[in-house]
């Protein structure tokens, strides 16, 4: 055994994803999910207390390398905000890293959101003002649709489906699929709701994969 099943061994242990129970995996990734996984942590992926200019960011290379550890096909889905630069080639890079044909894009949508006596201070988007005060501009692209028919319409192919969401709203597709005697599992980041997590043969927490899939960055203030 080389080097590299040994790992491919160690993680899939470590994480309880034994190859006999979760056999032919392909893994849905809800990267605008996946993305908030690290915002507000204060460790980097090895444990050190970051800096104060510094931020955890997923690596799409690292995020790749670890589903090839149990996946079949990985399949990556989020938004594009044409008018930035930054999101247009941050896609670029997503297609490069998992391939054409399986990162699954749209355009974002752009959110009002009012943000009434919130200290502006405390705001880290762009503050804007409007007859009714003042208001931030979120984006929002949500998956939940491609995803779900997607998954379905490929149920053949795979006998494991692997989510990368703590979305509740997956609760009635996981459902489903166990109707069809697919075998589940979701990693996720923070919080999950009972209605999905029943559905679920094996839930990974995303704080015991941050040493495959994050890095360390400059926040971009710096």
């Amino acid at each position: 055994m080389n080097l590299e099943e040994l790992k491919k061994q160690h993680v899939r242990q470590t994480l309880g994803i034994i190859a006999d129970d979760f056999p032919d995996t392909i893994s849905f990734i809800d990267f605008a999910n996946v993305n908030k996984w690290y915002e507000e942590d204060e460790f980097s992926e090895d444990g050190v207390l970051l800096n104060h200019n510094q931020r955890l960011s997923i690596n799409l290379e690292g995020l790749r390398d670890f589903l090839k550890l149990f996946s079949i096909d990985s399949r990556f889905y989020y938004g594009t905000d044409p008018a930035n630069d930054g999101s247009v080639k941050f896609m670029g890079a997503a297609r490069y890293v998992f391939g054409d044909r399986r990162v699954f894009t749209k355009p974002v949508q752009k959110i009002k959101h009012h943000i009434g006596d919130i200290d502006p201070h405390c705001v880290t988007r762009a503050i804007k003002s409007d007859a009714s005060g003042n208001y931030v501009i979120i984006p929002k692209s949500n998956f939940d649709v491609e995803i779900t028919l997607d998954s379905i319409r490929l149920s053949e192919k795979y006998k494991t489906i692997c989510l990368l969401s703590g979305d509740a709203d997956f609760a009635p597709l996981l459902r489903y699929l166990k109707g069809l005697g697919k075998r589940t599992i979701i990693i996720k980041g923070g919080f999950i709701q009972d209605n999905l997590r029943q559905f679920a043969d094996l839930i990974i927490n995303a704080q015991d994969i941050k040493q495959y899939i994050a890095v360390k960055k400059q926040k971009p203030d710096q």
